[in-house]
C-alpha cells in the first residue's frame, strides 16, 4: 500500500548543500547531529511503498488542511524536545498537531534536565509537555521516547502510553553494529576525534592537554556559530577573542587546520572512520564515529545524553565525575562494548514493534529497500569537509568569494522589492488612518 509519510527533519538524505548555503539557512537546524537521527529516520521508512517528504523542521508553518489532504501519517523525529529553551517551539507544534486528522508518530523525544534527572527543573515545562503529548496520543498509540529518563517524567505527568526506542540514529545500519578495537592500546601517534558541547566550560583544560598530547587529534565541532567561523573567520562580536575552548580563530586547533566539520552524515561517517577512537560531549559525534565503527566515549554532561548512553550502552562517564587530566588512552583501555554489541538487535527489533504498531514499514524488512538507500547515498556528491579559513586555496576562496556577491546581489534585489512594499504599505496606512481621524472629527 502506498503510503505518503511527512517527515520532520531538516533536510532530505541525498540534498546535497554547500556549506555557505548551510550556514545561511541554517540547514543543520543549529547542530548537524540533527541531520544523523533525522536521515537514519528516513531510511528506516524508505520502504518501496513509501514516499517521504521533508518538512524543513518547519512542519508548524503548513497548513494543517494540505497536511491532512496530501499526507497519510505526520512522522516526528525529536531530540531534547521537552526543555525550557524549547517550550515555545513545543507548543507551536502542539497547535499545529491539535488540527492534524491523520496519524502522528513521535520517534524518540528526550526530556532534558540535569544528570540526576532533576523533576523541579522541569515543573516550568509540564503543562506545554502535557498538552503535546495529549495531541500525540489522541492520534497514536504510544509516544517513542529516547530512555528510561524522559519516561519516567512523562509517566509522573499521568501517560502510560510510553515506550523506551532510543534513537533512530543508531539503527542506521539495521541489525548490523558491532564496535571491536582496532589495537590492544592508543597511542600518542594514533589518530584521535575530539567532540565539544562549547557551553560545557570543564572540557577546557581536557582538550588543551589533549592538543599537547595527540599529534593527529582533530576536532570535530557541530554548532552552526562554529561553521560561521570556519567558513568567515571570527564574528563581529567574537574578534580579538581568545578562549583555551575552540571557539575563536586564534584556537591552536584552528591555527593548525585540525579543526574539521561536515554538513553531511554521510562524509562525517566516512571521515571518522580512518580515527582509532572517538571521544567528547556531544551524544551524536560518539554515535556517528560508533556508525562509521570507531570506538566512541561519551561524556554524558546531561540527562538526554546519559539516557541514550545508558539505553544503547555506549561507554560513558558523566562529565562531572572526568578528571581534568584524563587521557584518552586511559578511556580507550576503560572502554567496553559488550553491552552495545549483544544488546544491539534487540533494540533494533524494539524500534521495528513500534513501527509495526503504528502501521509504517521498514525498509530493511522491505526486500533491497536499505540497500537502495545507501546506493543512492553513494551515488550523490556532498560536499567535503569544512577546514579553517586561512587553509582555503585560491579557488575555494574564490568560490565562498563569488557566492558571497550573488548573495549580496540577491539581498540588494529583495531590499529594493521591499522598499516598494513598505512605502506603499505606509503610504495606504497613513490615507487611512487620516481618513478615520477625519470621520472622527
Amino acid at each position: 500500500m502506498h503510503q505518503r509519510i511527512l517527515l520532520r527533519s531538516r533536510k532530505g538524505p541525498f540534498d546535497a548543500v554547500s556549506p555557505e548555503e548551510t550556514f545561511e539557512r541554517n540547514w543543520i537546524g543549529d547542530n548537524n547531529g540533527n541531520l544523523v537521527f533525522g536521515h537514519a529516520a528516513y531510511k528506516l521508512l524508505a520502504t518501496s511503498t513509501a514516499e517521504i517528504t521533508p518538512t524543513d523542521f518547519r512542519a508548524d508553518s503548513y497548513d494543517p488542511r494540505e497536511i491532512n489532504e496530501k499526507y497519510d501519517v505526520f512522522v516526528v523525529p525529536l531530540a531534547n524536545a521537552f526543555r525550557r529553551s524549547y517550550v515555545d517551539r513545543l507548543q507551536s507544534m502542539t497547535r499545529m498537531i491539535e488540527r492534524l486528522k491523520i496519524p502522528v508518530v513521535v520517534l524518540g523525544v528526550g526530556a532534558q534536565t540535569n544528570v540526576h534527572g532533576d523533576r523541579e527543573y522541569l515543573r516550568p515545562i509540564d503543562d506545554a509537555v502535557k498538552a503535546f503529548c495529549r495531541a500525540v496520543l489522541d492520534r497514536s498509540h504510544s509516544i517513542g521516547v529516547r530512555g528510561e529518563v524522559t519516561e519516567d517524567y512523562l509517566r509522573t505527568l499521568g501517560f502510560s502510553a510510553v515506550e523506551q526506542i532510543g534513537c533512530p540514529s543508531m539503527f542506521l545500519h539495521g541489525d548490523s553494529l558491532r564496535i571491536e578495537k582496532g589495537k590492544a592500546a592508543l597511542g600518542r601517534e594514533d589518530r584521535v576525534a575530539l567532540t565539544i558541547s562549547p557551553y560545557v566550560k570543564s572540557m577546557a583544560k581536557i582538550v588543551t592537554s589533549h592538543h599537547e598530547r595527540y599529534p593527529n587529534l582533530r576536532y570535530l565541532p557541530q554548532d552552526l556559530r562554529t561553521l560561521g567561523t570556519l567558513l568567515y573567520g571570527d564574528a563581529a562580536e567574537h574578534r580579538g577573542k581568545s578562549s583555551a575552548m575552540p571557539v575563536h580563530s586564534n584556537h591552536p586547533l584552528f591555527v593548525e587546520d585540525k579543526v574539521r566539520m561536515f554538513v553531511d552524515p554521510w562524509t562525517w561517517m566516512e571521515y571518522l572512520s580512518g580515527f582509532e577512537f572517538a571521544f567528547g560531549t556531544r551524544i551524536h559525534g560518539t554515535i556517528t564515529a560508533l556508525l562509521a565503527g570507531t570506538p566512541g566515549y561519551l561524556f554524558a554532561h546531561d540527562s538526554r545524553t546519559l539516557e541514550l548512553a545508558r539505553y544503547f550502552g555506549i561507554p560513558h562517564r558523566i562529565m562531572g565525575d572526568v578528571p581534568a587530566d584524563v587521557d584518552a588512552a586511559e578511556l580507550y583501555e576503560e572502554a567496553d562494548y559488550t553491552a552495545l554489541n549483544e544488546g544491539h538487535k534487540a533494540r533494533f527489533a524494539a524500534m521495528m514493534r513500534f513501527l509495526d504498531r503504528h502501521d509504517l514499514g521498514n525498509a530493511f524488512a522491505d526486500g533491497d529497500s536499505a540497500a537502495r538507500f545507501d546506493q543512492q547515498v553513494r551515488a550523490t556528491s556532498f560536499p567535503p569537509a569544512v577546514r579553517p579559513l586561512h587553509t582555503l586555496g585560491w579557488d575555494d576562496l574564490q568560490t565562498r568569494l563569488q557566492w558571497l556577491r550573488d548573495q549580496h546581489s540577491e539581498v540588494q534585489r529583495e531590499l529594493t522589492v521591499l522598499r516598494g512594499t513598505r512605502l506603499h504599505t505606509r503610504v495606504k496606512e497613513a490615507v487611512n488612518g487620516r481618513v478615520r481621524r477625519l470621520l472622527g472629527r
